[in-house]
């Protein structure tokens, strides 16, 4: 069978099963079988794939029918210029938060040296980004999932960053470690209640631990800027990425912790996806 006739018979296969980018799909999973480029396998449909490949192939397909995320099956997922090491462990790094490393690498000027910390890092992306192109800077890393951690430090080793940044596997309420000049956060957001309506692709792979933000879906924000508060110093900028409807309440939120409203980022949809603030008392 060629390359052709396998990526038909695939994406007719995720199709019947609900999977929305099934073309797509099909093209990624047969490029991590054979170990070749996307666009290798384009040029060249009428090459036939072995029967080795064949068979591994079809067990991927079968992985992603059942809603498993591409970024876990394929062991990695791009953000920010880079591959990033990634399993069920953290949380699939999305565009949106690209965002909070658009905007940070705008006030850290390039000759400074500041203090960074990244709270609920996950796989490290947001971080790492950050310090791979602010080359004096380093960063601490605390996240309350060892697991995760551990994916975060293989992220760092393999970029070459592991020297400039320090781990810490602790509950947020529990850490005291430090003073910052900039602090960066992506915390679970969803509430409780509405994680069971998420995309199957979310609720059934991704940990729980990344996405549920309590009763509310405020929980984990206001331990985060109320941390904020106590170890970032006067006049530090706080990066916090925030879910659908939730800026009026942050926004208040902040202001009544001592932090002036920078800026308020919207994403592609036009929802408001990330708040820049500033710790003024």
């Amino acid at each position: 069978m060629n390359y052709y006739k396998v990526l038909l018979e695939a994406e007719k296969s995720l199709k019947d099963a609900f999977i929305k980018s099934s073309r797509l799909d099909s093209e990624i999973l047969l490029s991590n079988s054979l170990k070749i480029p996307r666009e290798n396998i384009l040029v060249n449909l009428n090459r036939k794939i072995s029967k080795k490949n064949f068979n591994y192939y079809k067990k991927l397909i079968e992985r992603r029918k059942k809603n498993e995320p591409i970024a876990y099956i394929v062991g990695y997922k791009e953000f920010w210029k880079r591959k990033f090491k990634v399993n069920n462990n953290v949380l699939v790094p999305r565009p949106d938060t690209e965002h909070l490393v658009e905007e940070s690498l705008k006030f850290i000027p390039k000759d400074r040296s500041l203090n960074i910390l990244d709270i609920g890092t996950g796989s490290g992306c947001i971080i790492l980004s950050i310090l791979n192109e602010r080359k004096k800077c380093y960063g601490v890393a605390l996240d309350i999932s060892k697991k995760a951690l551990n994916v975060a430090k293989f992220n760092a080793k393999i970029q070459q960053i592991k020297n400039r940044i320090k781990f810490v596997n602790s509950d947020i309420d529990k850490f005291y470690f430090g003073k910052y000049d900039v602090i960066l956060s992506n915390p679970p957001y969803i509430k409780n209640f509405d994680i069971k309506y998420l995309d199957k692709d979310i609720n059934l792979f991704e940990p729980k631990i990344a996405l549920s933000g309590g009763f509310d879906g405020y929980s984990t924000i206001r331990s985060v800027i109320d941390k904020s508060k106590m170890l970032m110093k006067k006049k530090g900028k706080l990066f916090l990425e925030i879910g659908d409807n939730q800026e009026k309440y942050v926004s208040k939120f902040l202001k009544t912790k001592g932090f002036y409203i920078n800026k308020i980022v919207k994403n592609l949809s036009k929802n408001s996806r990330c708040i820049i603030s500033t710790k003024i008392h």
